[in-house]
């Protein structure tokens, strides 16, 4: 059987939230086709894990290891990392150098969607509508009431370069927005200002494996906190999440095209999520996931069952795509 490795962990703050993934995702491998390795990324440790036991370390030279005096060399690659460097880019140029499959978007999709001000940018480009924002580096210097002025309260402030989970604040006063640009330099050296748009929150899953192209059903995303933050998000009770959404035949569709569209745009593969906000029939783009969470809570889980199929067989397709059995 082939050896495919799911790979977890990461330098973001989303570490933990990888860790749950990964092992949703290893527990849905299909063990008859395929014997998976749970392979952690951390601060430059490469290690092979069983439960939370280090059994092996990482050859980074050809990502393989050994185990009992036996090498072991891994086919595949899952990438479950959420953040850098498995969101960015990175772990997909690795991977590319030494020709070992991956799941993931590409170098050059990682990197784009990842940047949410260069992201944004590109998509506008298309008419894809958005909130209007400004972009901070750090060290640069800026004026809390100049940025008022210019997309009014409240605004949301969020890193550039990061997930959506961590460093985000919505921020209703002026005088509170020092310190939501200095939460969110914790995280990226680079940040979003966003206009707030009042609406309901959607994401949409999508998936491409060879020239089959999979529109999940939409959820819809009511929180109890200000916003889908990081407590709404992994807390039990803290959102209600439902799948499929109440919405519209019609705005189903809508949102489902749109979604297509901008994984195409971004030149996907595997699994995805676009989110947005609705505010009467226009769905406002928030941003894209390239490896969204796989929790046994997480939309795309939620939204494969939805749609009446098994993750163990998703997972399988989109393994073999680039796995010769």
């Amino acid at each position: 059987m082939r050896n495919i490795a799911i790979v977890a962990g990461g330098d973001s703050s989303e570490y933990v939230v990888s860790i749950k993934s990964s092992a949703n995702v290893f527990s849905a491998i299909d063990r008859s086709l395929f014997t998976p390795w749970l392979v952690s990324i951390r601060n430059g440790a490469w290690k092979v894990l069983d439960g939370e036991k280090e059994i092996a370390s990482i050859d980074k030279g050809d990502f393989s290891f050994v185990l009992d005096g036996k090498p072991v060399r891994l086919e595949y690659a899952y990438i479950m990392i959420h953040g850098t460097p498995g969101e960015d880019g990175n772990l997909q140029g690795y991977f590319e150098m030494l020709g070992i499959p991956y799941s993931s978007c590409g170098v050059q999709s990682s990197a784009l969607t990842f940047n949410k001000n260069f992201c944004n940018k590109y998509l506008q480009s298309y008419g894809i509508p958005m909130a209007r924002s400004l972009r901070l580096h750090a060290g640069e210097k800026w004026n809390p009431a100049a940025v008022v002025n210019q997309l009014s309260l409240p605004l949301f402030v969020k890193p550039s370069a990061g997930g959506s989970s961590f460093g985000v604040t919505k921020v209703k006063k002026e005088e509170d927005l020092t310190a939501a640009v200095d939460k969110a330099f914790l995280e990226s050296s680079e940040i979003l200002i966003e206009q707030f748009i009042d609406g309901k929150e959607f994401t949409c899953g999508v998936v491409r494996v060879g020239s089959k192209k999979l529109l999940l059903p939409v959820t819809e995303v009511i929180p109890k906190n200000e916003f889908f933050d990081y407590e709404a998000k992994y807390t039990p009770g803290m959102a209600e999440e439902i799948t499929p959404a109440r919405i519209s035949t019609e705005l189903t569709l809508k949102v489902q095209e749109l979604s297509s569209y901008i994984y195409d745009l971004c030149n996907c593969k595997g699994i995805v999520r676009v989110d947005y906000i609705l505010k009467e029939d226009t769905f406002f783009f928030l941003e894209i996931n390239t490896v969204p969470g796989m929790t046994a809570t997480s939309f795309i889980p939620q939204q494969v069952k939805a749609a009446g199929l098994n993750l163990t067989d998703l997972l399988t397709e989109i393994i073999q795509e680039n796995v010769e059995m």
